[in-house]
């Protein structure tokens, strides 16, 4: 595994994120399009994690979310953002939080 630097730790912006809307990627079998909202923002991020979630699993789900990425377009559809998950055994899970924390709160 690569290490970096705690500096190099220290720029990446983790977020908790409410899901307000999950959609199908039309040109893609496993990707979903999903709306957060960081409290003071609204952001669409691309996500491979439909054999893992239904649609209506996910709204309302607070998440974490590095949330200074650079965008990056996938299959047409820009993504601001990258929601973190833990892979274990073929299942995927995503990192939620377990209390009523607010939307744009930064995470340590």
């Amino acid at each position: 595994m690569e290490q970096i630097s705690f500096e190099e730790w220290k720029k990446i912006d983790l977020r908790i994120a409410k899901i307000i809307d999950v959609k199908d990627h039309p040109n893609a079998d496993r990707l979903y399009i999903i709306k957060v909202s960081l409290g003071n923002e609204e952001r669409t991020i691309v996500a491979g994690i439909k054999p893992w979630y239904k649609k209506e699993e996910l709204i309302g789900k607070k998440i974490v979310i590095i949330a200074n990425l650079q965008p990056k377009n996938l299959r047409g559809i820009e993504s601001k953002g990258m929601l973190l998950a833990a892979e274990h055994e073929n299942n995927v899970v995503l990192l939620t939080v377990d209390k009523d924390i607010k939307e744009g709160s930064k995470v340590f």
